[in-house]
């Protein structure tokens, strides 16, 4: 996988069970249910199972996924950025999520883009995904930043929810 990615404020680490807390508390935040979805993760060994089970498998298969956001000047985790292969698509989606505390101070954006460098320089992609909710305007706004265009709304597998999706060719 690759190592850690830095930016100017940032350090991107890839996800390890040691994070199994800031998962746990991260993916019960009030935002990432409502948009991204409830992941049954009611405690720190579920989040460790979480981890083991769906971020490194991928990580090993692929040499990337899931990267935890860590705030350089004082250590802190705030977020995660990633991106996956899911299942329902045939483009790799870039996905990301911040405790609510760290919202709208640019850390996506920073994160993110940092996150596409690398990946058109080390992973192969051509092409990267994203997805969100209808009601996710923050979310649609940051990807639109990226440089991602709305393309049309699809629907994963196992969701009831017609999401937007987003596209970009990576050259």
């Amino acid at each position: 996988m690759t190592d850690s990615i830095e930016t100017e404020r940032l350090l991107l680490k890839p996800v390890s069970v040691d994070d199994a807390s800031f998962i746990y508390e991260l993916y019960n935040s009030p935002r990432f249910i409502e948009f991204i979805g409830d992941r049954n993760i009611r405690n720190k060994d579920d989040a460790r199972n979480y981890i083991i089970n769906r971020f490194l498998p991928q990580i090993e298969r692929l040499g990337y996924g899931n990267y935890v956001i860590v705030r350089k000047d004082d250590g802190q985790k705030i977020g995660s950025v990633g991106i996956f292969e899911r299942e329902g698509l045939d483009v790799h989606d870039i996905g990301f999520s911040f405790l609510p505390e760290f919202e709208g101070k640019g850390y996506g954006f920073e994160a993110a883009s940092a996150l596409i460098k690398v990946a058109l320089k080390e992973f192969g992609l051509k092409k990267l995904s994203a997805i969100t909710t209808d009601a996710n305007i923050s979310s649609q706004k940051l990807i639109e930043k990226l440089g991602l265009k709305f393309k049309k709304t699809v629907r994963l597998p196992d969701d009831e929810e017609d999401l937007r999706y987003y596209e970009m060719e990576i050259k």
